[in-house]
């Protein structure tokens, strides 16, 4: 009987951490890409173009202090320390950040107001992905980390896609949005940010209560902050022995780097190619995310099996193999078939990515490691769209532009190949 109820709460702690995928995504796609995004360049600082260089510079900058954070933090939280009061505390600065963008005002003086709260919710947001990821190698079964992850990454997708339908049916399209709100001040807009607070706060409440988090050692913080400020300074030092490590961070930095490129300038590049209207774009992204959250589920066995590596590897071929035919075709529809298809290998590649890191990092050094691959990410964040925007402006051709991110899919395949697999020895491991 015990083993019974022993089984079923590991299972509930499965269950409460990839919901917190599913939490985490509204503040992605409501904040990020689709909604207060919009709403700040053209709402609030009033001219589209100009607005939307200024909030890229703003996230540039949060990404850098993500950058420089996120190992150091995962350093000192690799000392025997437990993780959830971390997490806690970067998921409720979020929240409140997120929240108090209700009082950004669509006028110019909240310029400031609102990109100081953008950049320090998506600072926090970044730094509790890292203490989140870090709980999978002891959250997940042994051999399970592959499905585990690629549940939670499906899911999540699934979230982002319920959140921003709730977000247009209830607030945005509607002519009475829901609570009585007005149009007027663009209430029903700014309403979303208290509805990403709230979807937030929820529906990671689960993690905190029900998945298992490690004990404490008990040390003094300050000898905490201590040992993992020089544990970070000798790993590199000796960075030369994590040479395979190495690697994958680089190739996952490029791959990844060409997939947030991807995201940030592919809904341009729809509607400027092909005429899509603002609402074909939305519901376009809404079957992507459908198709990523599909793949990263589908792939989620196949990552078990064959190890992730590989499996970052089939989906980056199959980006490719999808990617390339999307530059040079000019029917709308065989448009949106391949885009849709290659949607199915997003999420797997990401998936992987990141069971990847929870396989290769020893058990005292996840947190450590994850913030090492958060670096990779955030440091080179800025080439993808730094290219994409030197080359279009160049050619005078978006089709040319987006070939760049078929060039970081590239050369982040090549030089995977020449990460050593570890998938087998690390499980066998546990």
């Amino acid at each position: 009987m015990a083993a019974k109820s022993g089984s079923a709460r590991r299972r509930a702690g499965i269950v409460a951490w990839c919901a917190y995928d599913w939490a985490n995504s509204a503040f992605n796609t409501i904040i990020g890409t689709f909604v207060f995004s919009v709403y700040f360049a053209r709402g609030i600082y009033g001219d589209e173009t100009q607005g939307s260089s200024v909030w890229s510079f703003a996230l540039g900058a949060a990404g850098l202090l993500v950058a420089f954070l996120s190992p150091v933090l995962g350093a000192i939280a690799d000392q025997g320390v437990r993780r959830k009061p971390w997490l806690c505390v970067f998921v409720a600065v979020t929240v409140l950040a997120t929240a108090l963008l209700w009082w950004a005002e669509p006028v110019r003086d909240d310029v400031v107001y609102a990109l100081t709260l953008v950049v320090l919710a998506t600072v926090t947001f970044e730094l509790a992905n890292t203490f989140y990821n870090a709980m999978l190698h002891d959250t997940a079964p042994p051999g399970m980390l592959g499905r585990v992850s690629g549940w939670a990454w499906g899911l999540g997708y699934f979230g982002g896609l319920a959140s921003l339908a709730i977000a247009l049916v209830g607030f945005i399209q509607p002519e009475q949005p829901w609570f009585g709100l007005s149009k007027e001040n663009a209430e029903n807009v700014r309403a979303t940010a208290l509805l990403v607070a709230v979807w937030f706060a929820v529906f990671a409440l689960p993690l905190f209560l029900l998945t298992p988090d490690r004990v404490g050692p008990g040390t003094p913080s300050k000898q905490v902050v201590a040992d993992g400020l020089r544990t970070l300074a000798r790993s590199l030092r000796e960075v030369r022995k994590y040479g395979n490590f190495v690697r994958f961070l680089i190739a996952s930095a490029l791959y990844r780097d060409g997939l947030a490129t991807l995201f940030a300038v592919g809904g341009l590049y729809a509607a400027a190619t092909f005429q899509m209207s603002l609402e074909q774009v939305l519901l376009f992204a809404l079957g992507l995310n459908v198709t990523a959250g599909l793949g990263a589920a589908a792939f989620a066995f196949v990552d078990d099996r064959i190890g992730s590596r590989r499996t970052a590897i089939v989906g980056l071929i199959g980006l490719l193999l999808t990617g390339v035919p999307l530059l040079l075709v000019s029917d709308q529809t065989v448009f949106l078939v391949l885009g849709l298809a290659l949607g199915l290998f997003v999420g797997p590649t990401q998936a992987a990515s990141r069971t990847f890191v929870a396989r290769i990092a020893s058990a005292d050094m996840q947190t450590e490691m994850f913030g090492l691959y958060a670096f990779a990410g955030k440091s080179t964040a800025f080439l993808g769209p730094l290219l994409f925007g030197l080359v279009t402006a160049a050619t005078q051709s978006q089709r040319w532009g987006m070939a760049t991110i078929v060039v970081f899919w590239a050369a982040g395949l090549l030089l995977l190949l020449s990460v050593r697999d570890v998938s087998a020895e690390s499980d066998g491991s546990r």
